[in-house]
């Protein structure tokens, strides 16, 4: 989730993109769909409240609208032809998206989440996908977040109330 380019230069550690590529696939070995999600806006960002703390600043800089070429997968985990790539309004997954129709028709039940930035999109998507009774799982090392603490907090005290949280390598061997 929101491995962006837009996002990804901002959080320079290569391990987390690289992670992030294995966990795919992994996935897509055992066939298991693979999902991207990505934040944009419409050209002007008309989306975007003024009163929005987290995204009003982004107004300003919402040129090129949502096939903006910084607003699309990063090339080291780009999706395949075919994978689908959820565009969302705010900082969860199923905020302003069709996330929650397409994992109804994949019928989805469980999630392996992971991306940038663990504080932001990956906290605020394990409490909805929880809330929806998914069962979860959190990919410790294929998510990243500006502060190393919060991250940690988040990795080792509130996610694994409500999921498995595992190395991409130790759920990429429970697959087979």
């Amino acid at each position: 989730m929101d491995l962006q380019r837009s996002i990804v230069e901002r959080y320079p550690d290569p391990a987390v993109l690289a992670n992030a590529a294995s966990a795919a696939d992994a996935a897509r070995a055992a066939g298991v769909p693979v999902v991207f999600v990505r934040v944009a806006f419409r050209e002007g960002a008309p989306e975007i409240a003024s009163s929005n703390r987290r995204f009003a600043p982004a107004r300003a800089r919402a040129t090129g609208g949502e096939d903006a070429p910084e607003l699309q997968i990063a090339d080291a985990v780009a999706p395949r032809p075919g994978e689908p790539v959820v565009v969302k309004r705010r900082v969860s997954a199923f905020a302003g998206s069709d996330l929650a129709v397409l994992l109804r028709a994949l019928r989805a039940e469980r999630l392996v989440l992971a991306g940038i930035a663990t504080s932001g999109v990956v906290l605020s998507t394990y409490i909805e996908a929880a809330d929806l009774d998914f069962d979860l799982v959190v990919l410790a090392d294929a998510c990243a977040d500006a502060d190393p603490e919060v991250h940690r907090v988040l990795l080792d005290k509130v996610f694994p109330k409500q999921a498995a949280v595992l190395t991409t390598a130790d759920w990429a061997a429970s697959l087979s």
